[in-house]
């Protein structure tokens, strides 16, 4: 009848405006979209008075393997409990993640060990409860295990040694979110540990994604392991007019001067060599802000050396070339035939 008609329109209008408001919690564009479709489908089927005689159907089409019969139902209900269960985890897992971040009481590097093996964790678990569900028995996944073995042993070696190499850098806490680090000539400070790799951000706003493997097996300088005081060394030299002792003295008040130079341990300024031409020093200061880039404070200092060398009369030499000009007009320089 009509009325019967207009009943079975509106009942799949709103079956279908409820799986589009709940395809919409899920952001997989291919997820959401095959979510809606499917719970559109099966509203549709319960209205129709068809849904048992299309579980039936589905029932029929099976595969015998070994002792399990996988039929179409039983995948497509796997692949649905799959889903929810796993979306499921995901959320409560970055739930969990974010509150271990802003915890106050962990360390940086055992809050992303706690998120990791929270996210990790739960995803295993809501696939196991899926499958169980379902009447799958999870041993007769050994076969399937088996052959993920064989695939790690040829082909997935690196990224099964870079997780375990996150987690070792994890548990050692030789690594840790706001660290600055230095690895081949990639100088920066650590912004995420991932599963996978590690955020390192530079002073020019580059993002290096380094494999976490590489924190294992290479040589890597953490500028701030134990605390964030670096020290730093500037090499200059003077004029043999000068006094060696007047000039360490100025050299010190000079880096004293510049802001980011710590002030509770006092730089040091060392004669180290007489060259050929200039007395050698060494000066040395100590930062507490390495993130904050090392070329510009050296630069800093640099600059009120030369404004304090200035203003005291103390000459920076350079070197001088002589040049001979002989009557046929050739250049010769000293000691050349």
């Amino acid at each position: 009848s009509r009325t019967h008609f207009i009943y079975i329109a509106l009942s799949l209008s709103l079956a279908w405006l409820f799986a589009s408001v709940l395809s919409r919690i899920v952001r997989n564009r291919f997820v959401a979209r095959a979510l809606a479709w499917l719970t559109w489908i099966y509203a549709a089927l319960v209205i129709l008075g068809i849904d048992d005689d299309a579980a039936t159907f589905m029932e029929g089409l099976a595969i015998p393997l070994g002792a399990v019969r996988l039929s179409a139902l039983m995948v497509l209900k796997a692949a649905l409990l799959l889903i929810a269960t796993v979306w499921l985890a995901v959320v409560v897992g970055k739930y969990i993640d974010e509150r271990v971040r802003i915890s106050e009481e962990l360390t940086p590097s055992i809050r992303v060990l706690v998120g990791k093996v929270a996210k990790v964790g739960l995803v295993l678990v809501a696939g196991a409860i899926a499958l169980s569900s379902v009447g799958l028995d999870l041993t007769a996944l050994t076969i399937f295990s088996g052959a993920v073995g064989v695939g790690l042993a040829f082909g997935l070696q690196k990224v099964v040694s870079n997780f375990v190499s996150g987690m070792i850098i994890l548990l050692d806490k030789s690594i840790k979110p706001g660290d600055t680090i230095s690895l081949e000539g990639t100088f920066g400070w650590v912004r995420e540990l991932r599963a996978r790799f590690v955020s390192v951000v530079t002073r020019d706003g580059r993002e290096y994604l380094i494999p976490n493997e590489d924190f294992i097996t290479q040589r890597v300088i953490n500028w701030s392991f134990s605390d964030n005081l670096v020290r730093l060394d500037v090499n200059f030299g003077v004029s043999y007019d000068a006094d060696p002792h007047k000039v360490s003295e100025l050299a010190i008040k000079a880096a004293m001067s510049v802001g980011r130079v710590e002030a509770d341990r006092r730089p040091v300024c060392w004669l180290t060599d007489f060259g050929e031409s200039s007395l050698n020093f060494v000066l040395r200061f100590w930062i507490h802000d390495p993130q904050q880039g090392l070329t510009n404070v050296r630069g800093r200092v640099l600059l009120a050396l030369w404004d304090t060398f200035r203003e005291n009369g103390i000459d920076i030499p350079y070197p001088h070339r002589e040049i001979i000009m002989k009557p046929d007009g050739r250049a010769e320089k000293p000691g050349g035939r």
